[in-house]
């Protein structure tokens, strides 16, 4: 059966004077009709049939050819608007869609990326997924995620070889801990890969929040008020990011001459964070804690508080994330803020860029933002 076939359709004898002209004729085809003054008496019609609109339909509706719909389907840059406009118009007009399993064969690609995801239901983790598949979307892309737990049997190189199989055109790995890297490094990736981490890397793609930025804010924002002696709750040392913020904060505390004290390294939890405050026997010499992500914060606060102790009359505490509850905590959390949005289009566009064979942006980090809220304030000896 050909793809078009084009048809004659009689119309009625004008209509007398006055009466008006239809602005479109509704039929079971695609009508191209040129009205003038005088009434039409034979129209063009593509009939569409039964059978799903295809390439050349849309190539025939909006005047160029089916190489051209190609290229606009693939976002070629080299395309005029006004050819654009037209395409996508017929597009949306037959609601034409791509048969991704022909345009695969056809590309040897199959717009999809893989994601490899360390705990998926921790806040930035979960929010940087989010933000990598509205991008991925909005780039004609798609996501498919694969999560590693802690204790889980599914190792980092089985989490890989499902998502090759799959037939993905580039992986990303997120909020990784550093011997998930070490794991990757040994495996044989015939696609692009991205990790999400702070510095630079010999064989990966990387990009992130500036992890480094957002931990300076914190301290310069309880300096600035007054505090000389802070104490840090670290993340798990073995996660990319909690080491990236724990090596900047003791760089910035050393440049400001703050009292060095060991840290405290947490697990994420709030949980870790509650039992900890509620174990101190006595009001600490220092007078601010910096918690490495907003629920080890909230966990604190929450323990000081059955201590007996006041957020922020007697201790100052801040956190990192900003998390949706942050802001309605009591008191309500100083905090940074990460802009995942940012992040989740960074990564695509690195990794498309990898994929189409495009220049390479170069390491990307996103910036933060420090929220001041009521839990920081002066330092109780200072009042």
């Amino acid at each position: 059966m050909p793809d078009l076939l084009m048809t004659r359709l009689f119309l009625p004898a004008a209509p007398k004077e006055g009466a008006g002209r239809p602005s479109s004729i509704a039929g079971p085809g695609v009508f191209s009709v040129t009205f003038s003054e005088a009434w039409p008496t034979e129209v063009r019609m593509v009939n569409v049939g039964s059978d799903k609109p295809n390439i050349r339909q849309v190539a025939t509706i909006a005047g160029v050819s089916h190489m051209t719909v190609s290229r606009v389907l693939n976002d070629h840059p080299n395309i005029k608007p006004d050819t654009k406009r037209r395409v996508l118009e017929a597009i949306e007009e037959l609601d034409y869609r791509p048969n991704m399993v022909a345009r695969a064969l056809a590309t040897q690609r199959t717009r999809r990326i893989g994601v490899i995801v360390e705990s998926a239901v921790a806040h930035g983790p979960t929010s940087i997924l989010r933000a990598v598949e509205l991008s991925a979307r909005a780039a004609g892309y798609s996501v498919t995620p694969i999560a590693l737990h802690e204790g889980d049997a599914l190792s980092p190189q089985e989490a890989v070889d499902n998502l090759v199989t799959q037939g993905v055109d580039a992986l990303c790995v997120i909020a990784p801990r550093s011997s998930s890297v070490a794991a990757l490094r040994r495996i044989a990736i015939t696609v692009p890969m991205l990790v999400v981490k702070a510095d630079a890397d010999p064989t990966f793609l990387t990009v992130s929040i500036d992890q480094h930025a957002g931990t300076t804010l914190v301290v310069d924002h309880l300096v600035a008020l007054g505090h000389r002696d802070i104490l840090h709750l670290a993340g798990p040392l073995d996660w990319l990011d909690a080491r990236a913020r724990e090596r900047a904060f003791h760089s910035r505390a050393k440049s400001w001459g703050i009292r060095e004290r060991p840290i405290v390294v947490g697990d994420w939890s709030a949980d870790f964070a509650y039992d900890f405050a509620k174990g101190l026997t006595r009001l600490p010499d220092y007078t601010a804690i910096f918690a490495a992500n907003d629920d080890m914060a909230i966990g604190l606060i929450h323990g000081l508080h059955d201590r007996g102790f006041e957020v922020p009359t007697d201790l100052s505490v801040v956190g990192f994330d900003d998390v949706p509850l942050a802001r309605h905590f009591l008191p309500p959390l100083t905090t940074v803020r990460q802009d995942f949005g940012a992040l989740g289009g960074a990564v695509v566009e690195m990794l498309r860029a990898a994929i189409e064979g495009r220049d390479i942006p170069a390491l990307t980090r996103i910036p933060t933002e420090l929220v001041a809220r009521a839990s920081s304030a002066a330092p109780r000896e200072s009042r």
